[in-house]
């Protein structure tokens, strides 16, 4: 599992960039209440992902899902993360949904424009007597 529990802790530059996303410019956080931060929301993040694997074994499911996430801020008394987590999750579904169409049509147009290739060396063989 875990070799030291100081492997559970969230890493170091994201907390920094998030705390100077939340505070006002100009302003400042000692190294100690970074790191009371950082451990504060290490723990916040291991007991939601405890409790949602408590409730997805309830119900039966090996893999804990964003719904069993939001169910378990709603049973621990964070409701009011719901709504901006939930706006959240949406954001990422339609931009993880957008990547992969654009994935299939790049793919799309690479293979459309092989087979125009394709066809396009066909004609020119026949043209200069080379098909057989």
């Amino acid at each position: 599992m875990v070799e030291r529990i100081e492997d559970l802790n969230l890493p170091n530059a994201v907390i920094a960039r998030l705390i100077k996303e939340a505070i006002p410019d100009g302003s400042n956080v000692s190294k100690e209440a970074r790191a009371a931060i950082a451990k504060a929301a290490s723990v916040f993040a291991i007991f939601v992902t405890s409790s949602s694997t408590a409730l997805a074994h309830k119900q039966n499911h090996r893999t804990i899902t964003a719904k069993d996430i939001l169910q378990t801020l709603n049973e621990l008394d964070f409701e009011s993360f719901v709504p901006s987590l939930t706006q959240d999750l949406e954001v990422y579904r339609k931009m993880v949904k957008d990547k992969k169409e654009s994935k299939a049509n790049n793919k799309k147009d690479v293979s459309t424009g092989d087979a125009v290739a394709s066809s396009t060396s066909a004609a020119a063989a026949t043209e200069n007597g080379d098909a057989e």
